[in-house]
């Protein structure tokens, strides 16, 4: 259930570093064969996913980014704070993963250096099991930008906007189970897991996010059409609700209003089936 708390992260998001990874040197990249690749690596501005064909998944969060020699230095969070080094243009890419005792004037330092290059496209394989959980990555990111603000509104505006496949507008359970499965994704790659355990954690995950997609929008779909607007995901949370209320009436016992609900709900039920 870990991905229904992507939305309260999002708003509780820290302001992103202004300088992310070259654009000449985003997007997937393959060592070895393109037919059969030995390892690929996907960056975005701020994130690079290393996925071997064998061997445990890596997933950078850059806090920082830097120059160095020629070098993009890329820092990720945590207690190890593990540094990327990329260095290369739109055709060929180099990247080294020091050692974390490596003094940062030593850098790369013995660090192994692997050479990556462009391909046409994934292979069917690499594209099922990975190919959400890495779109997901940008997604996230734009996210985080738009999140980082006062207003609520524009970051579930921006939600919408990006979990939206169809283009029409609104959230369905397909396009909300997407996102959650991406979310998933990148948690298990952050744990470090191995392709045969991202692909169970993609089986379960997909299960899960399906069943969150559908408790969401049967939540908040307040005219019935199945989807999800910005407007109704907005209900409520986005400013302060109406105080005017009444003097007139007689305080009820909170308590009380359990039975009444039940009351309520029996009798709808009652009236469905007729």
């Amino acid at each position: 259930m870990r991905p229904l708390l992507l939305a309260a992260a999002l708003l509780a998001a820290a302001p992103a570093a202004a300088q992310g990874v070259p654009e000449g040197l985003r997007g997937t990249w393959v060592a070895g064969d393109c037919a059969a690749p030995a390892a690929i690596l996907h960056l975005t501005a701020r994130s690079a996913a290393r996925l071997p064909a064998e061997g445990e998944a890596r997933l950078f969060r850059f806090r920082t980014l830097r120059m160095q020699d020629g070098w993009s230095v890329g820092v990720g969070g945590g207690a190890e704070a593990p540094r990327l080094m990329l260095r290369g243009d739109a055709d060929a890419l180099d990247s080294a993963e020091p050692d974390a005792k490596t003094l940062d004037d030593r850098l790369p330092g013995g660090a192994p250096v692997t050479r990556w290059r462009r391909c046409a496209a994934p292979t069917p394989g690499f594209a099922l099991l990975h190919g959400e959980g890495l779109a997901f990555l940008g997604t996230l990111e734009r996210l985080e930008a738009a999140c980082q603000g006062p207003a609520a509104r524009d970051c579930l505006a921006a939600l919408v906007a990006e979990a939206d496949v169809s283009g029409d507008g609104a959230l369905s359970v397909a396009e909300i189970a997407r996102l959650l499965r991406g979310a998933a994704w990148a948690m298990t790659a952050q744990d470090g897991a191995e392709p045969m355990e991202l692909a169970a954690a993609a089986a379960i995950g997909g299960v899960a996010a399906l069943a969150a997609a559908r408790l969401l929008v049967e939540s908040l779909d307040y005219d019935g059409n199945g989807r999800l607007s910005a407007a109704e995901l907005a209900q409520d949370r986005t400013r302060f609700p109406d105080a005017t209320g009444s003097a007139a009436g007689r305080p009820l016992a909170i308590e009380a209003l359990a039975t009444g609900a039940g009351l309520l709900r029996g009798l709808l039920e009652r009236l469905a089936g007729e």
